[in-house]
């Protein structure tokens, strides 16, 4: 498939990811689009007479030419959707660009991938608790992304090169070009391992807004978004809203009351759109993480002699269950009264012999 053609796709007037993707599909690939005859172009569905001529494929056509002098001249990589390099996280998202300019030495679809996102105006607390989460996710073989932004940003990039762990910075701009400045020597540690992403070409300047739009690739691309310190206001609650709305995971740590900002992290709690976060242990075991590749689940066959006599019982009425008990049927079966269960669950919890499930249920962890 032709790259030129592909680029060129980007630049046809009037098409976004939705109608560009729709015609790759219904001519088979991207240089078809630009050498069928126009009137075909009028069997798409949504397509109409008006549209096709304000096209300007030939324009089209012109642009890429110069955008692919530049993309050979810097060692830029060109990623279409229909690539097997493209990240498969966000290649099924409705409004995922159709391509990607990415620089450095990336696997966009490591086996686990997070987002971490935050105000660019970090304190000394909200860059410590980056830093220790990225250093506990370190035995996860974990790649970070984020938006090398100033602040919580940078520091989870700034962060991954010093461990050595991948890092990928999703950026509002051209590659031709590092805004803002003062993160350029990051970023250029980054391309050993991770690198530079975005969908704009060349000359395209970091526009207002450029960067809600970065956003949806920042939180698409990944598993997870962590939320690290953030105002009411601003592009990490954004992209903590765009991740709900493609049904991922987002986290947060708690702030402290009346702080700026956390008061963003606090409103994503409040309104369940994010789950309570404190350390890295929360999130793998969130998310079913283990730090050994390949190693099962260690599960805890002896019976553990700290607990009372009740919550022997208990810990063995789980444990014989091959389903998760649900409180109710646990209070009948051990015939207990549900407020000395409920204590005795939580002990058990707390300790980490049990977990509960949605709906009341508990199981063995």
């Amino acid at each position: 498939m032709s790259t030129l053609h592909q680029v060129a796709l980007t630049y046809v007037k009037n098409v976004g990811p939705s109608i560009a993707k729709l015609m790759v599909s219904y001519f088979g690939s991207a240089e078809r689009v630009f050498t069928v005859p126009q009137s075909k172009l009028l069997d798409i569905p949504g397509i109409s007479q008006n549209r096709v001529e304000q096209l300007k494929l030939g324009e089209a056509l012109r642009k890429a030419e110069e955008e692919l002098k530049f993309i050979e001249k810097n060692n830029i990589d060109v990623v279409f959707y229909t690539d097997a390099a493209y990240p498969k996280r966000l290649k099924n998202l409705n409004d995922s660009p159709i391509l990607l300019y990415s620089k450095g030495n990336m696997d966009m679809n490591a086996r686990r991938v997070i987002s971490i996102v935050g105000t660019r105006n970090a304190t000394e607390y909200g860059r410590q608790l980056c830093r220790q989460l990225i250093e506990e996710l370190q035995p996860y073989n974990v790649l970070i992304v984020s938006g090398l932004a100033l602040g919580i940003d940078v520091c989870a990039h700034k962060e991954c090169v010093k461990l050595d762990m991948p890092t990928i910075g999703v950026l509002g701009h051209g590659l031709d070009m590092l805004y803002p400045g003062q993160n350029r020597s990051t970023a250029e540690k980054m391309l050993e391992n991770g690198g530079l992403l975005s969908e704009y070409p060349s000359g395209a300047m970091p526009d207002r807004g450029h960067f809600p739009e970065r956003n949806r690739i920042v939180a698409g691309m990944a598993d997870a978004t962590v939320v690290i310190e953030a105002s009411l206001k601003g592009g990490a609650l954004i992209t903590a809203e765009i991740a709900n709305s493609y049904n991922r995971d987002v986290f947060t740590f708690p702030g402290r009351v009346g702080d700026e900002f956390s008061e963003g992290c606090n409103f994503l709690v409040r309104h369940n759109k994010a789950a309570l976060l404190t350390n890295a242990a929360d999130l793998a075991y969130s998310l079913g993480w283990e730090k050994e590749e390949g190693m099962p689940i260690t599960q805890q066959l002896a019976l553990p002699i700290d607990l009372s006599a009740d919550e022997r019982q208990i810990f063995e009425l789980i444990r014989e269950n091959k389903q998760p008990l649900a409180i109710d049927d646990l209070s009948i079966k051990i015939n207990m009264p549900m407020s000395l269960l409920a204590m005795n669950l939580l002990n058990m919890e707390m300790q980490g012999y049990i977990r509960s499930l949605p709906g009341k249920t508990y199981t063995i962890n």
